[in-house]
């Protein structure tokens, strides 16, 4: 008697396990020692170039995946960084450099940005993503494949009873 296999596909919760490493060899996110990455395929949660590389693989299956600076955050833009007097910040508000918070654009959407530098006159703000312009690789193993609830499909995410991961 054979199991059925169990695969990833969109509209499938995908438990993995990883590492992220830049061309340098730094390891800058990983799975190890915490909670395996837990997603709804085809929901968006994770990089679409990286969702596209797992969708197949099989439940204990390994798989090195290298994305260019186009597929995962994309190229970094000298743009992205903004100088804004210290005074348009709450004053008791703690601006740490490399800590993400969050602006408002024209139309009261979040928009990430991270702390560069702050001073008593500015505050440097950078909108690239901190992985704007790198090269990256995962080592991904499938640990869990299951069918999502109704619920999952409908909210777009996977249910795992923890904060989404962002």
């Amino acid at each position: 008697m054979s199991a059925e296999r169990q695969v990833v596909r969109s509209g499938k919760v995908v438990t993995i396990d990883y590492d992220l490493r830049l061309d340098s060899g730094e390891v800058v996110d990983t799975t190890e020692g915490r909670e395996p990455l837990e997603y709804l395929q085809g929901g968006g949660e994770i990089i679409p170039a990286l969702e596209e590389a797992i969708e197949g693989m099989a439940v204990g299956e390994s798989k090195r995946i290298v994305l260019e600076a186009e597929e995962a955050f994309g190229e970094y833009d000298p743009r992205g960084r903004l100088a804004i007097p210290r005074e348009q910040f709450p004053p008791d508000l703690d601006l740490i450099p490399n800590t993400e918070l969050y602006l408002r654009d024209s139309a009261g959407n979040p928009v990430p940005a991270y702390i560069v530098s702050v001073t008593d006159t500015e505050v440097v703000l950078d909108l690239n993503h901190p992985l704007a312009g790198e090269r990256l690789t995962f080592d991904v193993t499938v640990r869990n494949v299951r069918d999502a609830t109704p619920e999952e499909l409908s909210h777009g995410h996977a249910h795992s009873g923890d904060e989404p991961i962002h």
